[in-house]
């Protein structure tokens, strides 16, 4: 299959990232998102990191105007109908994503690939509740998108081969690297990020080690370039919470449990950097810990 033209539903950090490359890629790419003001951002988020790339010598300003020039934006969803390839970023919650492709799926053409960034949330599932399981599937970049070089494909119980490898052929297209994951939850990445992460939260919360040690134990020690506790902060506590909620209903281990902290911190509204608090504060000229 031919794939020209991608519409991306959701302008945050990861569905302006998946613009970003597209339209380096030479894609002609549409992102919706339900605020005005998320787009605007997005497009200004966009132009600072391309500007960036420029300095680089990474691409050139031609490269970096032409890119903008194939990126449109829109509040109505249904401006994607057009897409060859849709791509879903939005906010990791089942309920939206469903409630999001039934208001998209009158709209698209028969060939419209339907696929979801989701990081845990199991693509068979989603897949169900629309009217085209077979050309439904898991495509999950790593954050932030324009640097990451690894996109996991992950297949539903329906997905078919063209889908595949029309997706795959994508990421080939961005200079990117495809691992294969089975419909099982978190995939990969996250199956192995996230319990490493909720277990740095138990060290925090049993008080083997305050927010400073457990994260230069982790970068001096283990050579991780940001240690754990930081990673959350940026990845989004909500996001890592969820993941694990995800990965504690799905596979009925008590060891994916998420940490008493975690979810107190959430609860709190300190979500990272996002919102300025997280394992650290970020109000300041310096991040601070916040334990």
């Amino acid at each position: 299959m031919d794939i020209q033209r991608i519409g991306v539903i959701g302008a945050g950090q990861m569905g302006n990232g998946i613009a970003h490359v597209m339209a380096v890629a030479g894609y002609d790419v549409t992102v919706t998102d339900i605020s005005s003001d998320a787009l605007a951002n997005a497009m200004k988020t966009i132009d600072k990191n391309l500007e960036r790339q420029v300095s680089r010598d990474t691409i050139s300003a031609e490269d970096k105007a032409a890119a903008l020039g194939r990126i449109a934006t829109t509040p109505d969803l249904t401006q994607l109908g057009g897409s060859d390839l849709v791509i879903e970023a939005a906010t990791e919650r089942e309920t939206i994503k469903q409630a999001i492709f039934e208001d998209l799926i009158p709209h698209l053409e028969p060939h419209t690939i339907l696929t979801s960034n989701t990081s845990s949330i199991s693509i068979t599932r989603l897949a169900s509740r629309t009217d085209r399981p077979e050309k439904f599937m898991g495509f999950h970049f790593m954050n932030p998108v324009p640097v990451m070089q690894l996109v996991e494909l992950i297949r539903g119980i329906a997905t078919d081969e063209p889908t595949f490898e029309a997706c795959r052929g994508v990421v080939e297209k961005l200079g990117k690297t495809a691992a294969t994951a089975e419909d099982f939850p978190a995939f990969i990445v996250n199956r192995i990020l996230m319990p490493m992460i909720n277990e740095a939260v138990y060290t925090l919360y049993e008080g083997v080690g305050n927010v400073t040690s457990i994260d230069m134990a982790m970068k001096l020690g283990t050579n991780h370039p940001m240690g754990p506790l930081e990673l959350a902060d940026f990845i989004g506590l909500d996001t890592c919470l969820a993941i694990m909620n995800v990965l504690h209903d799905g596979l009925a281990d008590t060891k994916y449990r998420p940490c008493p902290l975690l979810t107190k911190y959430v609860e709190a509204g300190w979500l990272g950097r996002k919102t300025k608090r997280g394992f650290y504060d970020y109000r300041g000229e310096a991040p601070v810990p916040t334990r």
